[in-house]
């Protein structure tokens, strides 16, 4: 009577129990974990498209540096998932250990994501506080990129000036200008946009809240989001990482029994 470790215990590659737990769950997680990382590089992608002039106005890069984390997350989760159909298909334990190894790195950058916006999140209207002002009485008209960010900002959120829009009276655009043309504020400050509106500072005329409030609004709704996608995804990469470690230690078991048959 043969030992069970006699026996042919591994699965067959056409029994509908092997298929379905040993191809077709670890193939639907690889999935699942490529749509994930789909959406956290597209979730990066689009800040750093779309978001570019609040990084211009910012004097850090913690949020750029997120949106970078997560591009580059993103990337790598697309990367693992093939990696970890590969490794199931060809039952291969080294693919398995970089695959392993691609979802840790994934969770650990998803974490610092999320931890790193909402930290950032409390952070966010203090340093606009301290910095928006200069930026807009220094920059503007001198630095192209800031000029394009604050008139767009301006015309996006109706707004005038960093706090107020008496700022821009003390500003170096207002100094240079004041020789050459009778504006008081920028034309983007204007409630109709048109040459020369801004020579009226009547509240007809234009707006008259400060940048801050909406700009700092604006960027911590997005950090929200930001951090809602890193920790969110990650929990995923969790489970990744369990079923993949249990299909490591199947893997050795049956390279095990097969060695033991041999012997035998």
């Amino acid at each position: 009577m043969p030992s069970l470790l006699e026996l042919d215990l591994t699965p067959t590659y056409f029994d509908p129990v092997y298929i379905w737990s040993d191809v077709a769950v670890p193939c639907t997680l690889s999935c699942l974990l490529q749509l994930a990382g789909g959406c956290v590089l597209g979730v990066g992608i689009w800040t750093l498209a779309s978001k570019h002039w609040h990084i211009s106005l910012l004097s850090t890069v913690t949020y750029s540096v997120a949106a970078g984390v997560l591009v580059f997350a993103g990337c790598l989760a697309l990367i693992g998932a093939v990696t970890g159909c590969l490794s199931v298909w060809r039952e291969n334990r080294c693919l398995l250990l970089v695959y392993t190894f691609l979802l840790l790195l994934i969770f650990l950058l998803e974490a610092m994501v999320g931890i790193l916006s909402y930290v950032y999140q409390e952070q966010v209207y203090k340093e606009l506080e301290l910095n928006l002002n200069t930026t807009f009485s220094k920059s503007y008209s001198v630095d192209a990129d800031k000029t394009t960010a604050i008139d767009q900002m301006q015309t996006q959120f109706k707004c005038c000036g960093a706090i107020r829009f008496e700022d821009w009276e003390y500003s170096q655009w207002y100094k240079n200008l004041k020789t050459s043309s009778n504006n008081k504020v920028p034309d983007t400050c204007c409630k109709s946009v048109a040459p020369g509106c801004g020579r009226r500072d009547h509240p007809s005329n234009i707006h008259y809240s400060g940048c801050i409030y909406r700009l700092s609004e604006e960027i911590e709704d997005h950090l929200t989001i930001l951090g809602a996608v890193g920790l969110g995804i990650c929990v995923l990469q969790i489970f990744g990482m369990v079923f993949s470690c249990c299909l490591y230690i199947k893997l050795k078991d049956n390279k095990l029994i097969l060695h033991k048959q041999k012997i035998h």
